[in-house]
């Protein structure tokens, strides 16, 4: 065979072959969009800007129809009514009285993300810098700071060790603050300096303090960190994706105890008394949960019923008291607007 007819022949199986996989996507995006348009309708309406002056709930809606994947906003008086739906189209969300971030992707042959911050009326404001396969997302309480995680390898949680994260931290005017991975991580008084050391999961305390996820040696642990010291301090082991409470005195996680691998339970930690309380969510909870109040905690949970794709928002007693309850249906990555 003549090295022109090899190349000839190449050149014909890359033809079919890009053909092939245009026409698989094709396909795909036709059924998803077939199985959307079946779909039973949400209750939705309402005035957005209204909705916005009163304490409310923002999400991302996973009720399959038009409005899949959008993200919603509802009355902290009626999380489970009619939802008024933004323009807004997130894989996660986080908002605030002044503004949003979103983390979408945009899943063509070669999926692309993007991390923007939003304004009150779900504008986008500006680009945030964004490395990798989006996870987590934050904003501080007064909106000035926002934080990111992405998988820059790997793409879940379950094994420490087997992952990569990046998490940055910016201002929301765009001022970039830090890596936080390259901040010193002390732990029990020395420095922790493994090429594994990772960090994730910021929940801020104000413009300088927060707290967050360091991991190294298959080990996991809730850090304090300083955006001007730029350090970041165990505080305990064995706790991920943090959350603080609105009083200021607790951190809900998520933990993994002696579950398998890619498992945990729910917990609150209380700052003051070192004392942590395992709550009453049996499931396992792969979230960085949200704080409905200072007596009650929310997250997102897949629904594992035959045949679904989609997850709902539960709510559960932060003192370890009390049954879980569905709080939204179809729904994911809540957040509290006060």
């Amino acid at each position: 065979m003549t090295v022109r007819l090899r190349v000839t022949l190449l050149a014909a199986i890359l033809v079919v072959a890009l053909v092939g996989a245009g026409g698989y996507v094709w396909k795909a995006r036709q059924d998803q969009s077939a199985a959307l348009a079946a779909a039973p309708a949400v209750a939705k309406g309402g005035d957005l800007a209204a909705l916005r002056t009163q304490p409310h709930l923002v999400f991302r809606n996973t009720a399959l129809g038009a409005d899949y994947g959008h993200v919603a906003v509802v009355p902290l008086s009626a999380p489970d009514g009619t939802r008024t739906f933004t323009p807004a189209d997130c894989e996660r969300v986080y908002a605030t009285a002044a503004d949003a971030i979103c983390l979408s992707a945009d899943r063509g042959l070669v999926t692309t993300y993007r991390a923007q911050l939003l304004d009150s009326s779900w504008t986008p404001q500006r680009d945030l810098p964004l490395t990798g396969l989006p996870s987590r997302a934050r904003l501080s309480r007064d909106g000035s700071l926002a934080a990111t995680t992405t998988f820059v390898f790997g793409d879940s949680y379950a094994n420490p060790g087997q992952f990569s994260t990046r998490t940055l931290v910016t201002r929301t005017d765009g001022e970039v603050v830090g890596d936080i991975e390259k901040f010193t991580l002390v732990v029990d008084g020395k420095v922790v300096t493994r090429a594994d050391k990772n960090l994730w999961g910021v929940t801020f305390v104000d413009d300088d303090k927060f707290y967050a996820t360091a991991a190294s040696n298959k080990q996991t642990w809730l850090v304090e960190g300083s955006l001007t010291k730029r350090t970041v301090t165990a505080l305990r082991g064995d706790a991920e994706c943090p959350s603080l409470s609105p009083d200021g005195t607790r951190v809900a996680f998520k933990k993994h105890g002696d579950l398998p691998a890619g498992k945990w339970r729910l917990a609150v930690y209380d700052l003051r008394t070192k004392q942590e309380t395992m709550l009453a969510e049996t499931n396992s909870v792969d979230d960085q949960v949200e704080w409905l109040d200072d007596k009650t905690v929310v997250y997102g949970l897949p629904r594992d019923a035959p045949g679904t794709a989609t997850s709902d928002v539960w709510a559960v007693p932060a003192d370890g008291s009390g049954a879980p309850r569905t709080l939204i249906h179809d729904a994911w990555s809540p957040a509290v607007v006060r």
